[in-house]
């Protein structure tokens, strides 16, 4: 996709095949002809991404209950970063190399910053004004749309209602979605699956929390997370 940049190099990857999802952090995979474990940090249902034989790209794992982690799967010749860590890891990637036009003159002062009685991903300082960041994972299609959540999500909804009580008490809030999927051009919440939340984010909007989405990938030619899109429309 031209235009993309890329944020960071992914690897030594090994390539794995889908075969079903064991539990919410397992994921039975084939590598090199034999049935594995791979473990998978996104909690989400992830359906129309871990379909059996679908291709996926694993990292070794020296230590733990499973052999490999698994951090993207194929998608339209590409591949979407499953790997909640390692897209915000490109995010901060794209933040310190000022990638995102719109945080400009932003730097991280914090990770899991404690807004009321929730831990918030990122504090930000923005020209000497501090605003609370949440980041969220959009790996869900429909069309050329990424979208949140795929199943009913409470943390969700806890996060978004901290953001709006931030803004009302006179702070600023923003609520970034990660679209990790090739080939969107837009966000919109998935309303389908959690309407409260959908009519929390339009709330959200209308007092003035910052609502965002980039769009990023993984191409498999050069083992690299590519930024293609650091505004995304969003639609709420």
């Amino acid at each position: 996709m031209g235009g993309a940049r890329r944020l960071l190099r992914v690897g030594p990857p090994v390539e794995c095949f889908i075969v079903e999802r064991v539990n919410r952090f397992v994921v039975r995979v084939i590598v090199g002809g034999e049935a594995r474990l791979a473990y998978i940090n996104n909690t989400g249902r992830l359906f129309e991404l871990l379909v059996k034989g679908r291709r996926g790209f694993c990292l070794k794992r020296e230590s733990g209950k499973t052999d490999y982690k698994l951090f993207a799967v194929e998608e339209r010749g590409l591949g979407a970063v499953v790997d909640t860590q390692l897209q915000m890891e490109a995010f901060e990637k794209a933040v310190e190399r000022r990638f995102i036009s719109w945080l400009a003159g932003c730097r991280i002062l914090r990770r899991n910053a404690r807004l009321g009685k929730s831990l918030i991903d990122y504090l930000l300082d923005c020209g000497g004004s501090h605003v609370y960041l949440e980041v969220k994972s959009a790996v869900l299609r429909e069309g050329r749309y990424a979208m949140y959540p795929d199943s009913p999500s409470e943390r969700g909804r806890k996060h978004v209602k901290a953001l709006i009580s931030n803004v009302r008490a006179g702070g600023r809030s923003c609520i970034l979605f990660i679209a990790a999927l090739p080939e969107v051009d837009s966000f919109r919440p998935n309303a389908s699956a959690d309407p409260e939340l959908r009519k929390l984010l339009l709330e959200a909007l209308q007092l003035g929390v910052d609502v965002r989405a980039i769009g990023m990938y993984y191409n498999p030619e050069d083992s690299s997370v590519y930024l293609y899109d650091e505004n995304l429309r969003v639609e709420v």
